[in-house]
């Protein structure tokens, strides 16, 4: 398995790959050309979502107004609850987010 195999940067959708998953964890990796949330969408995830960029930059927008801009090598987490959303990823290269997933609600 590779993280950087079957990249299509010239796509309109997220591209959605699920890596790993039992009843504990979720392992996905989201590659992203230029796509965001929708226009007040909000995420409200029943799990905690850690995440870290492979590649290019993506910035997370919480809902107070703040951001975190997240390139190369920067990871986070989200905790259960945490509002958020995608505001920004990277075009050219794409932003390859490793999302790792836990709590009750992994294997939706």
């Amino acid at each position: 398995m590779n993280l950087f195999a079957h990249l299509d940067p010239n796509t309109e959708e997220e591209k959605v790959d699920i890596m790993y998953r039992n009843a504990h964890a979720r392992v996905e990796r989201i590659v992203s050309s230029g796509q965001v949330s929708p226009g007040g969408f909000w995420y409200e995830q029943d799990e905690d979502e850690w995440v870290l960029v492979l590649q290019g930059e993506g910035r997370i927008q919480y809902e107070k107004g703040n951001e975190a801009v997240l390139r190369t090598g920067d990871c986070i987490l989200l905790p259960a609850g945490k509002r958020h959303r995608v505001s920004y990823t990277s075009q050219n290269p794409p932003c390859i987010w490793l999302c790792v997933f836990s709590g009750k609600e992994v294997n939706k």
